[in-house]
């Protein structure tokens, strides 16, 4: 009857980040040119994959966003970043010069991006001689002054800015302002929060890796356990609780979540079973009423939704853009009485009647047969006065997308839809997506070891009337 959360209509965002080719982490470097600064903005797997959001939400940014300076005003010498183990993150400043920044728009304006910019916070500052961590001193804010008016003198739509209160003449198209970024402190968030002040952050951000260092052997077990995926639920009540309290008129936001650390895990983070984190990530993120999640990375990266060297979709791109398509930004409450290894969540369905329900099966050998029933809460905190109305049983076919996975193999790379392997054409054009009509009297069938959409459009629930 009520819905239990509310997310931006553009919630899967997915990140561009800066890193050189030269990044490298546990012997490997997954980082190829694919980076802001060398990306081949002609790649028409790139330009398909985006385009098929219509629009994709993209943040620019990453870990080295602090140490790049903007080619414009002041600024007259733009260097490359370059090793140097004494800077932060192990490399020099670098610079965005003004023409790459042109030709990144053009990208953007071309094929539907709605765009999120994070800016350097630390120009200026220096590292505290008496706290690990610490960045003390004024941050010079001119650059970013003369990066911004040259972005509205171009007429360049930013839809938000991590980080600074924007000088903008319109304020109907000024972009929201984002931050505090970074991985959730109960203390630091409280005390950034009071000190900004009122109307100031449209937008409260924090970071997601909670599958730990991607080198670790037991990731793939942490992937399937339930519980394990249940401890980040902490995280993500403590930034709507500080957000409730603060600021109810900012949302929360994931702004950076790549599951595994250090670019992601080479043996799993590009196959399907991390799907079964990213999509329960979308899936919980969305019920403690954040508005948006942004996955790191689009490209580069183990944890890229689309292949470094060659665009093709990695399997997370696929259940991303059918979240995308599917679950409408009104978020229902749901429960399940079966298993702990079925995991579910559900959304008025996006622009068309009905709702749209996630099923993700954490089991390798259980399948489940799973019937709807419509609840009526009494009352918001008591469970006994909950009254279960009998089994829905529609009239209109159900519309199913099964997700699987080729010859049972989690760590595999190719994903079938509805026992159709999703490789993309010889012009790289992502694979239509068609759904699987369902006699609206049988139970849904959710297979081990499977993820399912599905979309009911003549159940009727009064929240997404």
């Amino acid at each position: 009857a009520t819905s239990i959360g509310e997310t931006d209509d553009n919630f899967v965002c997915a990140t561009l980040d800066w890193w050189p080719t030269e990044k490298c982490n546990y012997n490997q470097c997954p980082w190829g040119k694919a980076g802001l600064l060398n990306l081949d903005l002609k790649k028409k797997g790139l330009i398909n994959a985006i385009k098929a959001f219509n629009p994709l939400r993209i943040k620019v940014g990453g870990s080295l966003q602090d140490q790049v300076v903007y080619g414009v005003g002041g600024v007259k010498n733009c260097p490359n970043f370059m090793k140097n183990e004494d800077s932060l993150f192990g490399f020099s400043q670098g610079c965005l010069p003004m023409e790459r920044w042109d030709e990144l728009n053009k990208f953007f304006n071309q094929i539907g991006v709605k765009v999120t910019f994070r800016l350097n916070a630390l120009l200026g500052r220096n590292r505290s001689q008496i706290e690990t961590g610490l960045w003390v001193g004024d941050w010079k804010s001119q650059n970013a002054r003369d990066f911004m008016k040259y972005t509205i003198s171009k007429g360049y739509k930013v839809d938000s800015y991590e980080f600074v209160k924007e000088l903008h003449p319109d304020p109907k198209t000024q972009p929201k302002v984002l931050g505090p970024s970074g991985y959730y402190d109960e203390k630091w968030f409280n005390s950034f929060l009071e000190v900004s002040g009122h109307d100031v952050v449209d937008g409260v951000t924090h970071h997601i890796y909670n599958l730990g260092p991607g080198d670790d052997p037991n990731m793939i077990t942490k992937i399937q356990d339930p519980s394990y995926l249940n401890q980040v639920a902490q995280t993500y009540k403590g930034v709507l609780n500080i957000v409730n309290k603060f600021k109810p008129q900012s949302g929360a936001w994931v702004s950076e979540s790549g599951g595994a650390l250090h670019g992601g895990a080479k043996d799993l983070s590009p196959t399907f079973a991390d799907g079964f984190w990213y999509l329960d990530q979308l899936g919980m993120a969305s019920t403690y009423n954040h508005k948006v999640f942004c996955r790191q990375t689009l490209i580069r990266g183990n944890y890229a939704l689309l292949n470094t060297t060659t665009s093709i979709a990695n399997p997370d791109y696929y259940g991303a853009l059918l979240w995308h398509r599917l679950m409408g930004s009104t978020v229902l409450a749901v429960t399940q009485e079966s298993n702990p290894n079925l995991r579910i969540y559900a959304h008025c369905a996006k622009k068309k009647p009905g709702i749209s329900i996630i099923f993700i099966n954490l089991s390798k050998d259980s399948s489940f047969n799973v019937t709807l029933s419509n609840y009526e809460h009494q009352s918001r905190n008591s469970r006994s006065t909950d009254v279960a109305k009998p089994e829905f049983r529609g009239s209109k076919d159900r519309e199913e997308y099964h997700l699987a996975v080729l010859a049972g193999n989690i760590q595999g790379q190719i994903v079938l839809l509805n026992d159709v392997p999703m490789v993309p054409t010889e012009t790289f054009d992502i694979t239509t997506m068609e759904p699987k009509l369902a006699n609206a009297s049988t139970p849904i069938s959710i297979a081990a070891h499977s993820i399912v959409y599905v979309t009911i459009r003549d159940f009727q629930a009064p929240a997404c009337a």
